[in-house]
């Protein structure tokens, strides 16, 4: 008898139909820059090869293709990390300065160029700086690029949902290049 009263149940179960591709609502999804209550938005400059992110921290990358003589083209980034996340203006100027060795040997933070602006309502902090490019090849291994006379520019944009950040790194030639389409693509930023 009980034998029957379990088959009853599990043949109940069996006869409903499964659900239809109509019935089915997939689960709403957001990435992981984009906020409900609004995200950055910019316009990438006419000539720069948008490239697929990387990693889910990478908003945007884009490919600025090399001026004449470079032997490579430069790469710039946009990074967000959540709400609060990321770090401060002031610590991420400072690890980006330590991501470039001057040739004289002088503290990069003497060197550096550093910008306070306001974009459309959004303050934004831009730092410029030449020298031997340091950074980490991937982060937390040890092994650090070593790329003489590269250029860094680099920012933070405050937005209502924490920091975004950009990073443009390349020879030093090609990112003079691409210097007034950069500033245009930082003033094209707003947040909605």
């Amino acid at each position: 008898m009980w034998v029957m009263g379990v088959a009853v149940v599990l043949g109940a179960g069996c006869a409903r139909k499964a659900p239809s591709e109509a019935d089915r609502v997939p689960p709403p999804t957001v990435p992981a820059h984009t906020a409900a209550s609004g995200k950055l938005v910019f316009e990438a400059p006419p000539g720069w090869l948008v490239q697929s992110p990387q990693t889910g921290m990478r908003v945007a990358q884009y490919e600025l293709p090399r001026a004449e003589g470079d032997s490579e083209n430069a790469s710039l980034v946009v990074y967000y990390f959540g709400p609060g996340q990321g770090g401060s203006v002031e610590a991420n100027l400072k690890r980006w300065m330590h991501q470039m060795e001057q040739p004289d040997g002088r503290p990069s933070e003497e060197r550096a160029r550093i910008e306070k602006m306001t974009v459309n309502g959004l303050n934004v902090t831009l730092l410029d700086l030449t020298g031997t490019y340091r950074a980490e090849i991937m982060p937390g291994h040890g092994a650090r690029y070593h790329k003489p006379s590269f250029r860094m520019r680099a920012g933070v944009i405050e937005t209502p949902r924490g920091p975004y950040f950009v990073k443009l790194v390349g020879p030093e030639r090609t990112v003079n290049r691409w210097d007034e389409a950069f500033m245009a693509f930082i003033r094209s930023m707003r947040f909605q």
